[in-house]
């Protein structure tokens, strides 16, 4: 029998359901081959010669190939129809090749398909062809390239910037974007500006509104009224004088559909409609088209096949009527130079089955394919038509003029089944007005002048950051998701709200990087990078000499920064923020005077934890500090404590303090000084104000910890703190004994008021270390259909998982634990254990209880 080999078990399963029992389908799981973490492993001296290893989880599913290799001397290799897909293919063939598995006389061929149907594997099987070395070499040069940037700039990072973790080729470029983005908000200037709305009404008495559009005879731009005491002449302007309807103009308009769904735009829309970040998407995606439900996932395409095409007219026909089926297909072309090897776009395999239809339980999963069906009908559907309507109101000296505006849909057309989102749009055309005639009057019922402010550039989502890097060139559709997710798994990025947010040692990054390595973070080279990386997949370049000439300058600029040192680094990133951090006082004086002392100077310094702050160079004298970022952010640390501290009263001589610290509020006893660098301090617990803490308060934090008194059966004392985790009671010698038993209060007030009696009932009840007892399944969804053994559905620390004799497998947080089926959760088991190399032991059988 052939051997096919895909990447994952459930395509595996899926496609060998169709293939039947004439083949062995496996899965490669993945990448089988990757360059190893370590110096060399591209070798620049020698052409870039890359070395390459099996992972260790990866050696066994390589094992499983060649063994089947040795039944049937035939190899099809079947993984996805892009770059990645392609590069896994060439892995296998490559190791097999090394071991031996694949001989002289092995018939080794490559097929592709574009949906996981059984007549489009069918159709591929009849269609092989060899792998595409091109896509290959693509695939060498992006690897070698984020290789070499990754391994050589990373180490660099490290030495010179505290904090920084790594840098990657395209990821640095995508969080220079986040950046620069937060500093346009933090610059921005907000302007006033006014407009004034009237509400109007028909001699029939049916009201409609209307804005001020012409002033003194002049028409008026947006910024014209530019405050409050403006308004107030444009209102009486309007007041005095009777409103006259001037015209009525109604004009036809039509509104086309989008175009089918391609990587980006998919990511776009479900972060929209849905919140889906772009790995969630991407995953959800990845499910449906495994199960067969949509074509591939990955594509710059927006093109669809004429047969679908046909499909989708025919579906619409019978599901709306022949009006809404226009006189000829839509036809949609791509608008990328090399869309990712002519794709598809991404749609349902079968027109006629919409969500309601699809056999799927997982709620992502279902709101995904139900996004892409109305999306795939909607763009071979007829335009929607409108009528929009403008009328002009005058009085009759010319000298006031105002508008209405509104539309009516006269025929729904795409719209009737979908309509794409929108970013930080708001539309105010979309109004229905009521029968208005020229010549009329037109009454006033109330006049609204309104204050407005412009507003700085909105934060990126993860759909709008995704927009713009494909509007720049950088990245790739297999790219998009990962780029994004790493960001922010390295702490540069934080996401609030669906938001996109730099942390501190994120703009640091990226101020050290434009600084030294400016040319690798421009989005003009990175996207040229793309394009040449299109070229050597479309077989117009070659691949070593686009890394050759990347590598040479490269290099070094890496060697020049071998002789910098930290401080020198630091001061330069001083520099070079300086019109941020320390813009120019109204005053004229010194921006980098400190405001506490007036004697030290603002600098920018960085915490162990990479965390950046502004603090001044009399430290420890003066503890003054202010968060990253232009002079007004204190405000915005929520704390309402001033930067110098807030002095709250005095103590047996000491003074008591409250600051604001890098890792939150805290009150302090005295000051620092030489010998006493460190004097006592207690963090305000969270629900407590910070700006409302006063003198007790803070006294009894600085009291801390409280001894409630020895154990009344062994003698050992009882503590109650506050700790990093929240209140809690300590039954040890000393309160900074790791040894002893903790237990948790459940409120900051327990600490100060529990008294011994509940104290040792609290400690009593605490679980004793030992054994625990065996732990009670969520949800037990049967026998394991194969092997035998229960499968239950467990509670763990970090979230539901599946578990199967030894093999415990995480419940991915696309799938409910009410909804998970046994199916399910024997696929995530093979998975796991795949991928652990865990041995698949059968769980010992059940006792049957007795009688």
């Amino acid at each position: 029998m052939p051997v096919v080999v895909v990447e994952s078990p459930a395509k595996a399963k899926t496609i060998n359901k169709y293939l039947g029992d004439n083949y062995t389908v496996l899965a490669s799981y993945g990448h089988v081959r990757d360059l190893p973490p370590k110096d060399g492993s591209v070798d620049t001296d020698h052409d870039f010669d890359m070395k390459w290893e099996i992972a260790s989880d990866s050696k066994k599913h390589v094992k499983a190939i060649a063994d089947a290799l040795k039944d049937d001397n035939a190899l099809i290799l079947a993984t996805d129809p892009d770059r990645e897909g392609e590069a896994i293919s060439w892995h296998l063939q490559e190791a097999l090749t090394k071991r031996k598995s694949i001989k002289k006389d092995t018939d080794v061929k490559r097929v592709t398909f574009n949906a996981i149907t059984k007549d489009a594997v069918t159709k591929a099987m009849q269609h092989p062809r060899q792998v595409d070395m091109p896509l290959v070499e693509a695939y060498l040069a992006r690897r070698a390239l984020d290789y070499l940037v990754g391994f050589n700039l990373s180490p660099v990072l490290w030495r010179k910037l505290p904090g920084a973790k790594s840098a990657g080729r395209v990821q640095s470029v995508c969080l220079r974007l986040i950046v620069e983005r937060e500093m346009e908000v933090e610059s921005f200037k907000p302007r006033e500006y006014w407009s004034v709305k009237v509400i109007l009404s028909t001699p029939r008495g049916q009201d409609y509104e209307a804005r001020l559009t012409l002033l003194a005879g002049k028409k008026l731009d947006k910024y014209d009224i530019e405050n409050e005491t403006q308004a107030e002449i444009a209102v009486q302007a309007i007041t005095s004088r009777d409103m006259t309807i001037t015209s009525v103009e109604a004009k036809p308009a039509s509104r086309n559909p989008s175009p089918p769904f391609m990587t980006s735009t998919l990511q776009q829309e479900a972060s929209r409609k849905f919140g889906m970040g772009a790995r969630q998407t991407m995953s959800s995606a990845q499910r449906l088209y495994e199960a067969g439900y949509i074509t591939y996932m990955r594509t710059d395409g927006i093109d669809m096949a004429p047969e679908a095409a046909t499909a989708a007219r025919d579906a619409i026909k019978d599901r709306f009527g022949p009006e809404y089926v226009p006189s000829a297909p839509r036809m949609y072309k791509n608008k990328a130079k090399n869309a990712q090897e002519a794709h598809e776009c991404i749609r349902p395999t079968e027109m006629t089955r919409d969500a309601k239809a699809l056999k799927v339980t997982d709620e992502d999963q279902r709101r995904l394919y139900d996004l892409i069906w109305k999306r795939t009908i909607a763009c071979q559907m007829e335009s929607a038509r409108l009528e929009r309507t403008t009328v002009e109101i005058g009085s009759q000296d010319g000298q006031v003029g105002l508008r209405a505006s509104g539309q009516v849909m006269l025929f729904d057309g795409f719209m009737r089944v979908y309509e794409e989102g929108r970013d930080d749009v708001v539309d105010e055309d979309d109004k229905r007005l009521p029968q208005i005639m020229q010549g009329e009057k037109a009454d006033k019922r109330t006049i609204t002048p309104e204050q407005h402010f412009t507003q700085p550039p909105p934060r990126y989502t993860e759909a709008t950051l995704v927009k713009r890097m494909e509007e720049l060139g950088i990245g790739r559709p297999s790219t998009y998701a990962s780029i994004v997710t790493t960001i922010q798994d390295r702490g540069y990025v934080r996401k609030e709200k669906n938001r996109l947010f730099p942390e501190d040692k994120g703009r640091l990054v990226i101020a050290f990087l434009t600084n030294y390595f400016r040319r690798y973070v421009g989005y003009d080279f990175t996207a040229g990078l793309e394009n040449e990386l299109d070229q050597v997949s479309a077989g117009e370049q070659d691949y070593k000499d686009v890394l050759g000439k990347f590598w040479r300058d490269f290099s070094a600029a890496i060697a020049e920064t071998a002789d910098l040192r930290i401080t020198e680094v630091l001061e330069k990133i001083n520099e070079v923020l300086e019109p941020h951090l320390f813009p120019p006082n109204e005053d004229g004086s010194d921006p980098r005077l400190c405001p506490n002392c007036g004697v030290g100077r603002l600098s920018m310094r960085t915490a162990r934890s990479g965390g950046a702050f502004i603090g001044c160079s009399s430290y420890p004298e003066c503890r003054y500090t202010r968060p990253f970022g232009p002079p007004g952010m204190e405000d915005l640390n929520g704390s309402g404590i001033p930067p110098e501290g807030k002095l709250l009263g005095e103590d047996a001589g000491d003074k008591i303090y409250a600051f604001k610290g890098r890792f939150g509020p805290y009150v302090q006893r005295g000051e620092a000084t030489e010998e006493n660098k460190k004097p006592p301090r207690q963090s305000i617990p969270k629900g407590w104000a910070p700006e409302e803490v006063d003198l007790e308060q803070a006294l009894k934090l600085l009291s801390l910890p409280r001894l409630i008194g020895d154990h009344p059966e062994d003698g050992v004392p009882i503590w109650a703190n506050i700790g990093r985790y929240g209140p809690y009671l300590k039954h040890a010698d000393t309160i900074s004994n790791r040894g002893g038993t903790n237990a948790n209060l459940e409120s900051v007030e327990d600490v100060f008021e529990i008294g011994m009696n509940r104290a040792v009932e609290i400690i009593a009840a605490k679980p004793k270390r030992g054994k625990a007892a065996a732990a009670t399944p969520l949800r037990e969804l049967g026998e394991h259909p194969d092997e035998g053994g229960p499968v239950n559905v467990m509670k763990g620390k970090y979230g539901p998982y599946v578990k199967w004799g030894k093999i415990n497998a995480t419940l991915p947080d696309t799938i409910e634990v009410d909804s998970v089926t046994l199916d399910q959760a024997v696929e995530l088991i093979t998975e796991k254990a795949g991928k652990s190399g865990a041995k698949r032991k059968k769980p010992a059988a059940r006792k049957k209880k007795a009688g």
